[in-house]
C-alpha cells in the first residue's frame, strides 16, 4: 500500500484481425521464437504459475524458446524485481544535470523558429521571405510545401509549380526562420510578409455536422496511422465534414442482434454524453536539435520513439538508415503527441541543411496548444438494456468526436469488451473542423467511452434496484477487476455510501468507482544487449526511450536480478539508435515488450559466464549460484568469488549478448499484419473516489481516491505509483477543469497558455491511495505490462458517479465546472 500522497503529474495505429482468424499454434509461436533467436532447437515445455498470490493462483503449462530463462518465482521471492527503487536518475534529475532537448548545445548552433498563421481557413496569394533573408543573424529561411499531422484529401486536385498548402488552422506552420539568436529569428519571422485569402471557416463540432456548413476539406478524406495512434480505416464514406461511421476496431464489430437485445431488455438506460478537447501540456515542449552533415544526420529530439523518428527522417531526407541517428537523453513527458518528426522537425532539419550548422527549434506554450495534438472532443449516445436480474442483453453506441483537421475521434473500445453482452454496435463518425489536428492521449479513447458506459452501468443498477459492485459482479467476467473491487470497496468504506443526496446542508459529499480496460500491446521489434566486461560491470543498452515512466531503471532492474546485483550496479544506456532497436512508448507497452528482451540477454550472459567461472571454482556451471554480488557453489556457498573477481575470468574482454522479443508464450490473442500483439487478457484498474461538492456555488472538490490496479508483475511498486498518480491527476483534471476554447468568430482559441487553460494544482490534489496486485499471466520470461493507459480511463466517470451520489444530479458534460454542476441542481429542482 502506498501512503496517502499529494504529487505532480509528471497509437502506431494497430490494424488487426481476430484471434479466431489468425490460426497461430503454439508451434506456429515457438518457430518464430526459434527464428529470432537463430535457434532450431524445439522449445521445452514450462509449468508457470497465473493469477492473483493469495487468491487464484494455478499452474498452466506453456511451450517456451529453448534459450529463455526459466519462469520467475513470485515478487515477494526476489531481491530486485518487485521492489521500490529509486530512479537511478533521480539525482540527475533534481540537480539540472539531466540534458534535455533544448538544453543541448552544438557548436555554431543556429535558432529556429516558425511562423503561423493567424487565420482558420485561407489560401496562401503569395509570401516573401526576402526581408526575413536579409535580417542580421539570419542563416537559413524554409518555406513548408508540406504539412503532416492531419487528414488528406483522398482525390487530391493537381498541384500547380510553387502551390504552397492550405491553411485550414490557426497556427498552422507556414515557414521557418533560423538565426544565431531566438531574438533574430522572431523578429525574422515577423518580417515575412504573406498574403492570404480568407475562406469561410467553421471551428464548433455541432455547426460543422449541418449540410451547410463550410468545408474543411473539399473531398474526403484520409489519414494513415502513425505511430503514436490516430488515422481512421480506409476508403470510409463522407458527406460534408462527417466521414464514418466507423463499425469495426481491434476487437472486431457488432454482434448478435442489437433490435431483439432491445425487445427482450426489461429495462433500458440511455444518454448523451459529451467530452471537451483536451491539450497534452506536457513540462517539456516539442523540440528538436537538428545536425545535418554532409555524412550523417543526428537529431536531439524530445520524442516517444526514436527509432520511429529515424525512419521517418530517413524517408523524407531520403537518407539510408545508418546514417540517421536520433537521441532522447531525458524528456520531460509525452502523453501520445510526441511520435514522429512533425512539421517543426522537418523544418529543422531543413533549416540545418540549407545553413550548414545545427538547429535547435523549441516550440513555445502557445505552439504547444495549437498544433501538436490534443484528446479529440466527443458527442455520444449510449443506450443499453438489461433483464431485471442485471442480464445484459444489448448495448447500442453512437458517437461524433472531432480531432479538428485530422481523424481519429473515437470513443474507444469499452463499451464493446469491458461487460459480457451479447448484443453489441457501434457506429463512430469523425467530425472535420477548422482547428489544430488531435493525436494519441493516454488512453486515446477509453476515457471518453468509460466516461458515458460507467455513468449509464451506475444509472442501471440504480433502476434495478442492485448496487452498482453487485451489478458489475455479475456482468463482468474478469476475475482481476472483481478482487480489485472488493479490495477497493473495503479501502474506501463502500458500506457507508448513502442514497444520493442524501446529505443535509450546502455541503454535500458522495462516493463513487469507476474502472477500465486497456489491451496489453507488445511491439515485437524490441531489442537489448547486455554486456559484462572483464571489470565486472554490467552494461545495458537499447534505444528505447524513458519519457519519464522510468524503463531506464526497471531494465536495470531486471539484469540486476538476472545477476544477483542490484539496480545501481547496472548502467543503461538508452534513447539512443546507435543501440539495439527498442520499443516507441505509448499504449502502456514498453514495459511488456523491453523487459523480455532484457531478461533472455542477460540470461544468456549469465549462462556464458558460469561456464567460464566454473572451473575456477571446480564445478560445473549447473552446480553455481549468482546472489548478493557473488558467484558461488550452490551446495558451498562460502565457496565463491565476488561479482567483480568471477569477471575477471573471463577468456574475453567482454561477454554480449543481444535478445529480442518472442512471441507471447502460447501466442497473442490478437495479432497484426507487423507481427506485433495483444496480449490475452487486458488490463484492468478500478478506482473508488470521494467527493464534496458545494451546492451553493457548485464547486467539485476531489477529496479522496482509491486505486486498485494491476499489469501483470510490478518490477518497480514505487514508479508505478508515480505513473498511477498522474493518471489519477491527468484524469481530475479532464474531469473538472480543463477545456479548449475556440473563438467562434475567429477560429483562435483564446486560452493558448497555462494561465487561463486551467490544470489540475497542488491545491485541488486529493489524497491518493493506491494498491497494486501482482496478476500473472505467465506469457513472457518477466510476465510485465505497463500501466500509463489505465488509471486515466476510469477517473472522469468515477468522479461523476461521485457527485451523483451526493447531490441525486448526473452531469453528462465535461468538463465539470461550477456553473455546470449550478445549472444542473437548479434544472434538477425544477423538475422535481
Amino acid at each position: 500500500m502506498a501512503p496517502n500522497r499529494k504529487l505532480k503529474k509528471n497509437r502506431k495505429r494497430y490494424v488487426i484481425f481476430m484471434a479466431s482468424a489468425i490460426a497461430t499454434t503454439v508451434a506456429d509461436a515457438t518457430a518464430k521464437s526459434q527464428a529470432q533467436s537463430n535457434s532450431s532447437t524445439l522449445g521445452k515445455m514450462t509449468t508457470l504459475a497465473i493469477g492473483i498470490p493469495g487468491v487464484n493462483i494455478s499452474q498452466v503449462q506453456r511451450e517456451i524458446p529453448p534459450d529463455e530463462p526459466p519462469p520467475l518465482p513470485p515478487n515477494a521471492e526476489l531481491s530486485v524485481i518487485g521492489k521500490r527503487t529509486q530512479r537511478l536518475d533521480a539525482r540527475l534529475k533534481v540537480t539540472g544535470a539531466a540534458r534535455y532537448t533544448s538544453d543541448v548545445q552544438l557548436p555554431g548552433m543556429l535558432y529556429g523558429k516558425m511562423l503561423r498563421s493567424p487565420y482558420p481557413h485561407a489560401r496562401i496569394r503569395s509570401i516573401d521571405t526576402s526581408a526575413a533573408e536579409r535580417y542580421p543573424g539570419v542563416r537559413a529561411v524554409h518555406i513548408l510545401d508540406r504539412v503532416v499531422g492531419g487528414a488528406t484529401e483522398r482525390d487530391p486536385k493537381p498541384v500547380t509549380p510553387g502551390q504552397l498548402p492550405l491553411i485550414r488552422f490557426v497556427g498552422q506552420p507556414i515557414a521557418a526562420v533560423a538565426a544565431t539568436t531566438l531574438d533574430a529569428a522572431e523578429e525574422a519571422v515577423r518580417a515575412i510578409r504573406v498574403e492570404y485569402e480568407q475562406l469561410p471557416f467553421v471551428a464548433d463540432m455541432d455547426a460543422a455536422r449541418q449540410p451547410n456548413a463550410p468545408l474543411v476539406f473539399e473531398g474526403p478524406t484520409e489519414q494513415a496511422g502513425t505511430g503514436g495512434g490516430g488515422g481512421a480505416p480506409k476508403g470510409l464514406p463522407q458527406r460534408g465534414n462527417v466521414r464514418g461511421p466507423v463499425k469495426e476496431n481491434l476487437f472486431g464489430g457488432s454482434r448478435g442482434d442489437v433490435k431483439q437485445g432491445f425487445a427482450e431488455a426489461e429495462v433500458t438506460v440511455e444518454g448523451e454524453f459529451r467530452t471537451q478537447v483536451q491539450t497534452h501540456s506536457a513540462l517539456e515542449t516539442h523540440g528538436i536539435v537538428a545536425d545535418w552533415k554532409p555524412e550523417s544526420l543526428t537529431v536531439y529530439i524530445s520524442t516517444q520513439d526514436t527509432v520511429g523518428v529515424r525512419n521517418e527522417l530517413a524517408d523524407v531526407f531520403k537518407l539510408p538508415k545508418s546514417q540517421v541517428r536520433v537521441i532522447t537523453e531525458f524528456m520531460g513527458g509525452g502523453f501520445g503527441a510526441k511520435f514522429g518528426i512533425g512539421n517543426y522537425g522537418a523544418a529543422a532539419t531543413y533549416l540545418s541543411k540549407k545553413a550548414g550548422a545545427p538547429v535547435r527549434l523549441m516550440l513555445d506554450r502557445k505552439e504547444e496548444h495549437l498544433a501538436v495534438g490534443n484528446r479529440p472532443g466527443t458527442m455520444q449516445r449510449l443506450r443499453i438494456g438489461a433483464k431485471r436480474d442485471g442480464t445484459l442483453t444489448a448495448i447500442s453506441l453512437s458517437s461524433y468526436g472531432t480531432a479538428g483537421v485530422g481523424l481519429g475521434a473515437g470513443v474507444g473500445n469499452v463499451a464493446q469488451v469491458m461487460y459480457k453482452c451479447p448484443n453489441f454496435d457501434s457506429e463512430q463518425y469523425d467530425v472535420l473542423i477548422n482547428a489544430g489536428p488531435g493525436a494519441a492521449f493516454r488512453a486515446p479513447g477509453n476515457p471518453q467511452g468509460a466516461f458515458a458506459l460507467e455513468q449509464l452501468i451506475d444509472e442501471l443498477s440504480e433502476r434495478l434496484q442492485i448496487d452498482p459492485l453487485a451489478l458489475r459482479d455479475k456482468i463482468d467476467e474478469s476475475p482481476t477487476r472483481r478482487e480489485q473491487r472488493r479490495i477497493g470497496a473495503e479501502r474506501i468504506g463502500w458500506s457507508r455510501r448513502h442514497a444520493p443526496g442524501a446529505d443535509s446542508g450546502s455541503i454535500k459529499r458522495g462516493i463513487g468507482m469507476a474502472q477500465s480496460f486497456w489491451p496489453r500491446i507488445v511491439e515485437m521489434d524490441s531489442s537489448c544487449e547486455v554486456r559484462v566486461l572483464r571489470d565486472g560491470s554490467v552494461e545495458v543498452r537499447s534505444s528505447v526511450q524513458d519519457i519519464g515512466t522510468g524503463i531506464r531503471t526497471v531494465l536495470a532492474q531486471v539484469v540486476a536480478e538476472e545477476f544477483g546485483l542490484q539496480a545501481t550496479d547496472i548502467t543503461v544506456r538508452i534513447g539512443d539508435t546507435m543501440f539495439p532497436v527498442g520499443p516507441g512508448s505509448g499504449g502502456s507497452k514498453t514495459t511488456g515488450s523491453i523487459t523480455p528482451a532484457a531478461r533472455n540477454a542477460a540470461y544468456r550472459v549469465r549462462q556464458q559466464m558460469l561456464q567460464q567461472v566454473a572451473p575456477a571454482l571446480g564445478v560445473n556451471a549447473d552446480a553455481l549460484t549468482m546472489k548478493d554480488g557473488r558467484i558461488f557453489v550452490s551446495a558451498a556457498p562460502s565457496k565463491g568469488l565476488s561479482f567483480r573477481e568471477a569477471a575477471k575470468k573471463l577468456s574475453t574482454e567482454q561477454i554480449a549478448v543481444t535478445a529480442n522479443r518472442s512471441e507471447d508464450y502460447g501466442g497473442f490473442q490478437i495479432k497484426t499484419p507487423s507481427g506485433d500483439g495483444f496480449s490475452h487478457g487486458g488490463l484492468g484498474g478500478v478506482q473508488f473516489v470521494e467527493v464534496s461538492v458545494d451546492t451553493e456555488i457548485g464547486l467539485v472538490r476531489v477529496e479522496r481516491v482509491v486505486a486498485v490496479h494491476d499489469c501483470g508483475r510490478p518490477i518497480n511498486p514505487l514508479q508505478l505509483e508515480n505513473q498511477i498518480n498522474g493518471g489519477i491527476l491527468q484524469g481530475t483534471s479532464w474531469a473538472l477543469y480543463e477545456n479548449r476554447h475556440l473563438c467562434q468568430k475567429s477560429g483562435v482559441m483564446v486560452n493558448a497558455n497555462l494561465d487561463q487553460y486551467k490544470i489540475i494544482g497542488s491545491r485541488e490534489t486529493p489524497n491518493i491511495e493506491i494498491l497494486l496486485l501482482e496478476d500473472y499471466q505467465g506469457r513472457s520470461s518477466t510476465d510485465a505490462g505497463g500501466i500509463g493507459e489505465p488509471a486515466i480511463i476510469p477517473t472522469a466517470s468515477a468522479i461523476a458517479n461521485a457527485i451523483y451520489n451526493a447531490t441525486g444530479v448526473r452531469l453528462r458534460e465535461l468538463p465539470m465546472t461550477p456553473e455546470r454542476v449550478l445549472a444542473a441542481l437548479n434544472a434538477s429542482r425544477r423538475t422535481s
